[in-house]
Order: C-alpha cells, then sequence, then structure tokens
C-alpha cells in the first residue's frame, strides 16, 4: 500500500515547540518511526507552509496513492481551499493532529478541512499517526 503523509504549516519546527502539547519528536524523526512501525507500506512524506502545495499534491494524489494522512496545521481551523481538494479525491484520508484540540484555544475547536476526510484524530502525538495507518487499512479492507 502507499499512503501519502502531508504536514502542514510550522510543523517542519516541532523541537522549537511546546513539547507537552506536540511531543518529543521532530517530524523528521515522526516520519521514520511511521516508515519503521509499518515497513509493509510505501509512504510518501511531505511538509509545507504553502496552501497551494499542499492543494496540487492532493490533487494528484489518486493517482499514485491508496490514502491520505494529513496534518494541516493550522490550516484545519481556515482553509476551505485545502478542505475542497479533501473532498474532491475519493481515497481514504485520516486528518491527524499531534495535540488535543479539545484542550487548546476556542478558534482551535473548528476544523474545516476534517470533514471532507473519513475522521480525525487529535491529541495522541506521534500514535495518531500509527492509528491513521490502521484505519486506512481497515477502510480499504472494508472496500473489497
Amino acid at each position: 500500500m502507499k499512503i501519502l503523509v502531508i504536514n502542514g504549516p510550522n510543523l517542519n519546527m516541532l523541537e522549537k515547540r511546546n513539547s507537552l502539547q506536540y511531543g518529543e519528536l521532530s517530524l523528521v524523526e515522526i516520519e521514520k518511526s511511521i516508515s519503521i512501525k509499518f515497513p509493509e507500506h510505501i509512504f510518501r512524506f511531505y511538509q509545507s507552509n504553502h496552501e497551494g502545495e499542499i492543494i496540487d499534491l492532493i490533487h494528484f494524489s489518486e493517482e499514485e496513492y491508496d490514502g491520505i494522512i494529513i496534518n494541516p496545521g493550522g490550516y484545519a481551523h481556515s482553509s476551505v481551499a485545502i478542505r475542497d481538494a479533501l473532498e474532491i479525491v475519493k481515497i481514504p484520508k485520516i486528518e491527524v493532529h499531534l495535540s488535543n484540540l479539545s484542550k487548546r484555544e476556542e478558534f482551535r475547536q473548528k476544523l474545516i478541512t476534517a470533514s471532507a476526510c473519513n475522521g480525525y484524530i487529535s491529541g495522541f502525538k506521534k500514535n495518531g499517526y500509527f492509528a491513521a495507518v490502521f484505519l486506512i487499512e481497515e477502510i480499504l479492507k472494508e472496500a473489497i
């Protein structure tokens, strides 16, 4: 299985952010841990601070990937355009947030992009990505 893992703005700076909310690992370390935990799958990891680049990647994802894991970062609360791009593609999509958004600021309570995904995971740090891989596997099994 080929899974596209998209990380949005500021996630390339995890080691400089609040480790109580985001965990101790850098984005590169999270990516390595996903590959190690699921060696039977092929992952493409992509991080961008630019909305249009994320949208372009989503648009062409169905041609090459079986599923998408996306942590849109702050765009989760503001990007109708990323939400619309996610809605267009029909492969399984799971949104992941490292921090527990229900314990965060009020403006983080509204998730625009999550409604275009099969579901979302929040608050489990790197383990949220592991759960997302499992869920994509299950969604694809059920589709057969």
